[in-house]
Formats: C-alpha cells, sequence, structure tokens
C-alpha cells in the first residue's frame, strides 16, 4: 500500500540559523565551513529552497559573504551571539509568511521532506510548534514556528533566556518523527564531526 500523501502547506519561510561563535570549531563561522570545496550553508540551502517560498540567513558575521546567495541576511536583534532563540526571533520579526521553518547551517544532509512533514504532525496534532524528532531525542532548532510566536520570544530574551528547548516545553507542541532518517540530522560541530560528515557526503555522491 502507498503512503498517503502528506498534507499540503501554506507559503513559509525557511530561517537558516548560521549566527553561532563556532567554538568547538575555533570561532569558525561554521555556515561557512567548507565541505568537499562547498561551504556547508551551500548545502542547506540547495535542500531547504526547493521546500520553502523564500530563504532568511541568520548571521552575526560574513553579511556580505552570506549575502552572495540571493538571501536577506538579518543579525541577532541583540548582540552578543546570544544563541539559537535571538536568531529565531530575528527572523521572526521580518518573515513575511505566517510560518517559519528554522533549520541550523550545519546540517548538510537534512531531509527533503522536513517541512512537509513538521506540517503534517503540527495539523495532526492541532499544536501551535513542530519539531523534529531522530536518534531518539528531539532536534529542537529543526523546527515549524508561527510569526506569532515573535512577542513571547522577545520577552523570553529580554528576561535572559537562551535555550531553545526551555522554550519549546511552554509550548502545544507536535513531534514529527524522523527516526527513519537518523543521519540527516547529523551535524559538524568539530573537525571530527566535519570529517565524518565530509565522509558520508563522498559515499552518497559516489
Amino acid at each position: 500500500m502507498s503512503a498517503l500523501p502528506l498534507p499540503s502547506h501554506p507559503p513559509l519561510t525557511g530561517l537558516i540559523l548560521a549566527g553561532g561563535r563556532g567554538t568547538r570549531l575555533g570561532g569558525l563561522d561554521k555556515g561557512l565551513v567548507e565541505l568537499r570545496g562547498r561551504p556547508l550553508v551551500e548545502y542547506v540551502l540547495d535542500r531547504l529552497r526547493p521546500q520553502t517560498g523564500a530563504i532568511l540567513i541568520n548571521a552575526n558575521r560574513h553579511h556580505e559573504r552570506y549575502a552572495t546567495y540571493g538571501a536577506p541576511v538579518i543579525a541577532d536583534l541583540e548582540g552578543g551571539f546570544a544563541g539559537p532563540l535571538a536568531g529565531i526571533a530575528a527572523g521572526l520579526a521580518v518573515a513575511r509568511t505566517d510560518w517559519v521553518v528554522v533549520v541550523p547551517c550545519d546540517c548538510p544532509l537534512l531531509p527533503s521532506d522536513l517541512v512537509a512533514r513538521l506540517w503534517q504532525a503540527r495539523c495532526a496534532a492541532g499544536a501551535d510548534v513542530a519539531v523534529a524528532r531522530a536518534a531518539g531525542r528531539l532536534q529542537p532548532v529543526f523546527a515549524l514556528v508561527p510569526v506569532t510566536a515573535r512577542a513571547e520570544l522577545e520577552h523570553r530574551l529580554r528576561i535572559g533566556e537562551r535555550k531553545v528547548e526551555a522554550w519549546l516545553e511552554t509550548q502545544r507542541l507536535a513531534v514529527a518523527d524522523f527516526s527513519d532518517e537518523p543521519e540527516a540530522f547529523v551535524n559538524v560541530n568539530t573537525e571530527e564531526e566535519r570529517r565524518a560528515v565530509e565522509e558520508r557526503l563522498k559515499a552518497l555522491m559516489a
């Protein structure tokens, strides 16, 4: 029996989070770290663009470089590399759609059906926010978020909240199960992980 088609989703914006310090990579800008001669952000763009109507890139440095990819580049609303929650708030502040799909810049194998499955999970649960689960745990920066969450996120940032997980715990949350694609959520935080993901890409392209 063939799988039922996923429910169609409204126009939405893809938000790539590339605003971190890259501490475990010696302070490198992770989105611009190269795999097989291409920056990580290019792989993410290739996979996310077909799933969305618009793209935003959240970055706190190298804006000119990111701008060459043809997407608006936005900094955190507050300086100081405040973390992914600040990047999400910045994206919600400028998005022109009702929904934003958030992904990190360092997961070059992200699912080609990420948006459809997050939307399906949200609709099935009647939830406000949907998040992916893979490899036995939530993947909090792979999320479908309504722009109406902006005010609450900005309030949380003002009172010092920085963890996406803490915010998710307060939401009516749907979970999209990606246990069939655990490799899709492998990210690059260290040089060892960069080499390992590069080998995966090499194998896939062989």
